[in-house]
């Protein structure tokens, strides 16, 4: 089966489980909307299916807090393992995905992209990979999805879900932003919001020195990135 396909399927089931639960009792109900370890399951509400959105102010940024420790990976893939610390200077988006979400495909052309875009103005782009099912635990899985969806950016196998917890999270996929100074200062849980996402990077790097004009800091996208199609057609 195809990494869409899977993530097709996982999607269908995970709004059948959420329907029949809400139409049976709210003590079932909470049962497909009780936290794993460190959070909530998935950002899918129960009206209708519709993933839950949530972001902070676009401008002025606020500092939401530390950016939290990133021990307790298992393995760290396309890198060797990075720490809060050793990330100063640079502005980070943590990505938290696991490669049979498809929301976490949908969004993925756009992490390509910047990590991309931005790599040389100071941008680390760090997939966070924290596993729902059995064969998301698999390394050798992450692997082949991780080279089958074209990701070069560094991903921390979190199959204890302690990153999860030192973030709080509760949803795939969730970003948070962190500036250069280890802050962070923006999140975003579900899919949408690309262009304020986007800003909200050039906001960051131009607080770390980075320069708009002379190709230093490209303008932002309009649309989907290029890559979306070809994603689309790898994952199919």
């Amino acid at each position: 089966m195809s990494l869409l396909a899977l993530a097709k399927l996982r999607s269908t089931l995970l709004l059948v489980a959420c329907a029949a639960a809400t139409a049976t009792s709210p003590a079932l109900a909470e049962r497909f909307t009780a936290p794993l370890p460190g959070g909530n399951a998935s950002a899918i509400g129960a009206a209708g299916g519709a993933v839950i959105l949530k972001t902070g102010n676009v401008a002025p940024l606020p500092v939401e807090g530390p950016l939290p420790p990133l021990d307790g990976a298992v393995q760290w893939l396309n890198s060797p393992p990075l720490t809060a610390q050793s990330l100063r200077g640079k502005v980070v988006l943590i990505d938290f995905w696991t490669f049979s979400c498809i929301n976490c495909l949908h969004t993925l052309p756009y992490v390509k992209a910047w990590s991309q875009k931005y790599r040389d103005q100071g941008l680390v782009v760090i997939g966070i990979h924290a596993p729902e099912f059995a064969s998301e635990r698999d390394i050798g899985n992450v692997k082949k999805a991780m080279h089958d969806l074209g990701i070069d950016y560094p991903v921390a196998i979190d199959n204890n879900f302690a990153i999860w917890r030192a973030f709080r999270n509760r949803y795939w996929p969730a970003f948070y932003f962190a500036d250069a100074q280890g802050r962070i200062r923006y999140h975003h849980f579900g899919e949408g919001e690309y262009a304020e996402s986007e800003q909200v990077i050039q906001q960051l790097l131009r607080e770390a020195g980075a320069k708009q004009g002379e190709n230093r800091l490209p303008a932002i996208t309009a649309g989907a990135p290029r890559v979306l199609a070809n994603q689309e057609k790898t994952a199919s």
